[in-house]
């Protein structure tokens, strides 16, 4: 580890080792002991050796690249003795060039091994050996106490920047819809934000006073805590998701569940109803002839008022190409609006590899 990083590590680290060894809201809390200190240093010293930087190209013409932007940025974590590497699957959306950005600044060519659209994982494997690189181990979010001091870490980049760590806190576990036709249960939301690497946190890993793996990197949030007030923050992916699917991933590239209906809508959901305030063009619900500002107020007649609802009435369909009807409110106007979905995994370009 480059000495800037070390002096980073130290300053961050410590706090997290003297804060994790005492009650988390103990009004007296009692110094931690040396050996608890030390314990808990050696476990983040650890896990941080196997954290690593991402840099991603995505193919001419990538539908993802509006978003995304071609060339991408952020950070993974050696989770496999054969260097397999776990991080934020949009990072590797229609990639044409991977490469891992080792902690000496040395780049790796990498493959994509699966990236799953369901939970938003994505795993790499560098083509050559990444040396000396213990993996971590995965933790779990039902261990997690509200107010819990953790540590966001971020891997190099070949433009200089060495990345480094960050203390942060678990503030809220609770359920996610994204804007973008995507949920999940449960989803970890830390604050303050992740603060190295230039703040970038895609893809960084998140990790427990033993140095367990807990979460990647997904979002920065405005609302951490999910009670409408301004707290900045980030929302992690837990890794409990990916323990039960990791072979599956392995084996076939995605899961089970990520075989599933999209219209390429991107929608909010407030004051009870579900409104579309971008369509994708060339998607499904393009050319079905719906606009941005249409309310959707139910699929196949069952009325939905949540994006968490309106996702699952359309995933929970038997194939993912199959017709759906949507009622919508434009102005004054109430249709029923035919939309044929694509099945989202077949739809982008597949990264070489999967």
């Amino acid at each position: 580890m480059r000495s800037s990083m070390r002096s980073s590590f130290l300053k961050f680290v410590l706090p997290i080792a003297l804060a994790a060894s005492a009650p988390v809201q103990a009004a007296t809390a009692p110094a931690a002991s040396a050996a608890d200190s030390q314990s808990i240093m050696s476990a983040l010293t650890k896990a941080n050796a196997a954290v690593v930087g991402v840099k991603v190209t995505a193919v001419d013409g990538a539908r993802s690249a509006q978003t995304l932007g071609l060339n991408r940025r952020g950070s993974g974590v050696v989770i496999g003795a054969d260097g397999l590497v776990l991080t934020i699957g949009y990072l590797m959306l229609e990639a044409q060039q991977i490469e891992i950005i080792t902690q000496e600044g040395k780049a790796l060519p990498a493959v994509a091994v699966a990236y799953d659209l369901a939970t938003g994982f994505g795993l790499i494997k560098p083509l050559l050996p990444l040396r000396g690189v213990a993996p971590v181990s995965l933790g779990s979010l039902q261990d997690l106490k509200a107010g819990e001091p953790l540590m966001a870490a971020t891997g190099a980049s070949l433009d200089g920047d060495e990345g480094g760590v960050s203390m942060t806190r678990l503030v809220s576990r609770r359920a996610f819809s994204g804007t973008w036709e995507y949920h999940l249960d449960a989803a970890l939301f830390t604050s303050p934000p992740v603060s190295s690497g230039g703040g970038n946190h895609s893809g960084a890993p998140l990790f427990n006073r033993r140095g367990e793996l807990i979460g990647i990197g997904s979002l920065l949030v405005a609302d951490a805590l999910g009670e409408n007030k301004r707290n900045p923050g980030n929302m992690f992916v837990p890794t409990d998701l990916l323990k039960p699917i990791l072979a599956e991933l392995q084996q076939s590239g995605s899961s089970k569940q990520s075989a599933r209906a999209w219209l390429g809508v991107t929608s909010s959901d407030q004051g009870g109803r579900v409104q579309v305030m971008r369509v994708s063009e060339g998607s499904p619900a393009d050319v079905a002839g719906i606009k941005p500002g249409a309310v959707v107020q139910a699929i196949d007649g069952v009325e939905v008022t949540t994006l968490e609802a309106f996702y699952k009435k359309l995933w929970a369909r038997e194939s993912p190409e199959q017709p759906v009807k949507l009622t919508v409110r434009e102005g004054n106007e109430v249709k029923t609006i035919d939309v044929t979905p694509q099945n989202r995994m077949l739809s982008l370009k597949k990264p070489a590899g999967i």
